[in-house]
């Protein structure tokens, strides 16, 4: 069997530093939902608009039960551990932990999004070069089973409609906060080949068209105050072919797999270029909504 890699948690303003501690370690989790082969040891604990002192200190007595030290120390945090999760909820926070991670030459899982802009994207890519970095980031949605054997059973699709949620960030733009799920999903249906981004905000959330450089388009419709994903494929075939996420985030349950199979190098995760993609079209819609136009997707 083998040994169990020490995960550092970097951001307690999340809730996934809650659902991850779970689904690693908790004894109440049923086994088969339980994903082995990565404990979370160390979390490191700092102020962001995303999440309260007392909501903090809700998920601080959790880790603790399982056994997690929650410290403010950075280096005291990443000291004693194998690989980085690094969870932090607000996206202009992921630049600077980011360039505290890459110093380490330790495996990062950055959560989703890449970063809060596309410069920022650029210089943390540059930040990973330097320094030899094994990385990938990804949004959760990306491993929903039912997102997967869409992909898998109508690849090369001639386009697709995604529906989604559209939270609202407690700081910065919610579109790049949020609607990286729904983009995330697009891209893992449609592949790479986006050219430009048409996003119109309304009462109920907001519309986005997506055309491809191959003459595909790609729609998603983004909805306040709900908590569901799914859509249809458009197959090659001329099929119609409705999906949707499975029920109990089980996602969250196939991305941590995918972060031991990466971190034991048995994965590379998902590629970069996918990820930069998905990161230029959330920013392209973020500059859509504000200009009232088509917005390309640049690298």
């Amino acid at each position: 069997m083998k040994k169990d890699l020490k995960a550092a948690l970097i951001g307690l303003d999340t809730s996934h530093a809650v659902n991850f501690t779970k689904l690693l370690q908790d004894p109440a989790v049923p086994e088969a939902d339980r994903v082995d082969g990565l404990k979370v040891t160390r979390c490191l604990r700092f102020k962001t608009p995303f999440q309260s002192e007392e909501g903090m200190d809700q998920r601080q007595t959790y880790l603790e039960s399982q056994g997690v030290l929650v410290i403010k120390d950075f280096e005291e945090a990443a000291a004693d551990c194998d690989v980085i999760l690094l969870t932090v909820d607000d996206p202009s926070a992921h630049l600077e932990y980011f360039r505290k991670c890459a110093g380490l030459g330790k495996p990062v899982y950055l959560d989703k999004p890449f970063a809060d802009t596309m410069e920022h994207t650029r210089k943390m890519m540059e930040l990973a070069r330097e320094k030899h970095l094994r990385y990938f980031t990804a949004s959760a949605l990306r491993f929903d089973p039912g997102i997967v054997s869409a992909a898998e059973k109508h690849p090369n699709p001639k386009g697709a409609f995604v529906y989604g949620a559209l939270g609202e960030a407690p700081a910065g733009s919610s579109i790049v906060w949020y609607a990286v799920h729904c983009f995330e999903i697009l891209e893992r249906l449609m592949g790479r080949g986006a050219a430009s981004v048409t996003m119109i905000p309304d009462s109920c959330g907001a519309l986005c068209h997506v055309a491809y450089r191959d003459g595909r388009r790609g729609a998603v419709e983004f909805i306040h105050h709900i908590w569901e994903y799914g859509g249809i494929l458009h197959a090659a075939d001329g099929g119609h072919h409705p999906f949707a996420s499975v029920p109990g985030h089980r996602f969250y349950i196939e991305l941590l797999r995918e972060c031991v199979r990466f971190f034991r190098g048995e994965s590379e995760g998902v590629p970069l270029e996918d990820s930069l993609e998905i990161m230029a079209m959330v920013e392209a819609a973020d500059r859509s909504v504000k200009s009232g136009r088509a917005e390309p997707v640049c690298f």
